[in-house]
């Protein structure tokens, strides 16, 4: 029997050759999508104790009452609190936001770190009132509407070139005054965590990867263009640069907790486009070439909406 057309055994010659990273098993990559709901959710041998995947309706609750959660308990028991924040996904800040203010919880305790910025080769980042820009965003998702609750100025860090190498310094002394770090995060089209490119396990051997802090200017792979374009900039690609600063593993392989989620399906069109990463990120073995593969490895939560779990067939 012949065997059915796919990319995987039409790829050579054609002009996918050479554009995915080179240290990807498409093979590999491929079972994992075909494994379905309930065999992506169940702990395999590199997951955390406590770390689980939970399949739910819609992303942004769950994971804004967790932030809240994390945040009034640190409250609670007098201690500081370190935050990596993403932009991507931003659904869960509205939920954490009405949470604190319900519950009136003052995040003068918290220091935040935005985890990346766009920015050009150099690490010249967007002004901070940029419309499209993470620290416009931040102010308008969350810190603004905190009001009097919010998280001091002195305290929100952006990852701006000259700001961005000082993240390892800050947290650590956070850490030893008994501060807990938690990351939140989204997972890339490709697989980045913030915006570290797969492509960068290349440069360092694995110990190396993983003391990484930071990278300035770091290259956009095209599939992280393409997949901002889709749900950040309205398909205009345009607008989008082409690099970024950015957090490393070796900032967010230090975290207490993490809390992720993933949210990129529109059942209603009949589309997606995280799927993939969802499954790959839960059950393909830890490599530098797939960095949300680490994230198992960490204590916390991961968010995922159903749609994401496959198995991811052809319509």
């Amino acid at each position: 029997m012949r065997e059915a057309l796919s990319m995987l055994n039409t790829m050579k010659g054609s002009m996918l050759e050479g554009f995915y990273p080179r240290g990807w098993d498409l093979r590999r990559i491929d079972a994992c999508c075909g494994m379905g709901l309930k065999r992506i959710t169940k702990p395999a041998d590199h997951w955390h104790g406590e770390f689980r995947a939970v399949a739910v309706n819609e992303m942004a609750l769950p994971m804004g009452l967790e932030m809240a959660r994390v945040i009034e308990k640190a409250r609670k028991g007098g201690r500081r609190l370190a935050m990596i924040l993403p932009v991507g996904p931003v659904s869960m800040y509205a939920v954490a936001v009405k949470m604190l203010r319900e519950r009136k919880v003052k995040c003068d305790h918290v220091t935040t770190f935005n985890m990346d910025e766009w920015a050009d080769r150099r690490g010249r980042s967007m002004p901070g009132d940029q419309a499209g820009g993470f620290e416009f965003t931040m102010g308008k998702a969350l810190f603004g509407p905190l009001g009097r609750l919010t998280v001091p100025k002195g305290q929100r860090n952006f990852a701006v070139k000259e700001n961005l190498p000082t993240y390892g310094e800050k947290i650590a002394a956070l850490k030893k005054a008994g501060a807990e770090l938690v990351t939140v995060y989204g997972v890339g089209r490709t697989c980045h965590i913030a915006f570290w490119e797969p492509y960068l396990a290349e440069k360092f051997s694995l110990a190396e990867w993983k003391k990484q802090t930071h990278g300035i200017g770091v290259a956009l792979h095209p599939l992280t263009i393409e997949q901002n374009s889709l749900h950040s900039f309205n398909s205009r690609f345009t607008l989008i640069p082409c690099w970024a600063n950015t957090i490393g593993p070796g900032l967010f392989l230090q975290s207490d907790w993490c809390i992720g989620g993933a949210e990129g399906a529109y059942p209603e069109y009949g589309a997606q486009w995280q799927g993939l990463s969802t499954c790959v990120t839960l059950q393909h073995e830890p490599t530098a070439w797939l960095p949300s593969t680490f994230m198992p490895t960490l204590a916390g939560r991961f968010y995922f909406t159903r749609a994401l779990g496959g198995p991811l067939v052809a319509e």
